[in-house]
């Protein structure tokens, strides 16, 4: 039996998964670690599968915040590239305590305009029943190894190294980089790096939202009118 996952990705990737394996680009890796947003910031990332020494790119940032009944939401777009193209997601999320629970969403893929998800939806390609949520602090599940100065593309940060309690793999953490702090990433199937920090973040969905409609987005991959 394959080891879990070392982190479970917050929703936008729940999302992104499913329809980044429909494109054929295969196993999509997931992260996480400690949520601080900072809008305007992001970090890309190269994950790499090392049996078969295949590599995704994929990159995390806030673009904006907004007032969520009293409560900050702040927009995360995420986007995963692979040689058959890029599909950006963009989720609002609000945090309470160690919850983050996901209001709303957009999606586009490669050659197509926005579509706008509501919850039910979200839940159904995220293959979950009930409301989207996940945690903003994954230590509770980890143990502290110690701090250790680690380089990676994107430069050598000072970092807290963290070892999974089931032993399914270890991640290392900065403050410097958001908005989850990972720097590097490691079990028994993959390595996740940091390639790049973003300090400048803007949307990429372009065009307007339309409703998400999962027939037209097939005819619209087969070339169907």
């Amino acid at each position: 039996m394959k080891r879990k996952p070392i982190l479970i990705l917050f929703a936008t990737m729940a999302l992104a998964v499913p329809l980044a394996a429909q494109m054929g680009m295969g196993q999509v890796p997931t992260l996480s670690g400690i949520f601080r947003p900072v809008v305007g910031s992001g970090a890309v990332y190269e994950t790499t599968q090392q049996q078969k020494g295949t590599k995704t790119t994929m990159d995390f940032a806030v673009i904006a915040k907004e007032d969520m009944g009293g409560k900050t939401g702040y927009w995360v777009e995420s986007a995963i590239t692979s040689e058959r193209g890029e599909v950006i997601v963009k989720v609002l999320e609000t945090v309470d305590g160690n919850t983050i629970s996901y209001s709303k969403s957009v999606i586009q893929m490669p050659g197509q305009g926005p579509m706008e998800m509501d919850m039910t939806t979200m839940n159904m390609m995220g293959g979950r029943k009930n409301a989207q949520t996940n945690a903003a602090d994954f230590r509770d599940k980890a143990e502290l190894v110690g701090t250790e100065s680690v380089t990676v593309p994107a430069g050598t940060f000072s970092c807290e190294h963290y070892r999974m309690k089931d032993g399914s793999g270890d991640g290392w953490i900065s403050d410097k980089v958001s908005p989850w702090g990972l720097v590097k990433m490691q079990d028994s199937t993959r390595t996740t790096v940091l390639v790049k920090t973003i300090s400048d973040a803007k949307d990429r969905i372009t065009g307007t939202p339309t409703k998400f409609d999962p027939m037209q987005m097939m005819r619209n991959r087969t070339g169907q009118q």
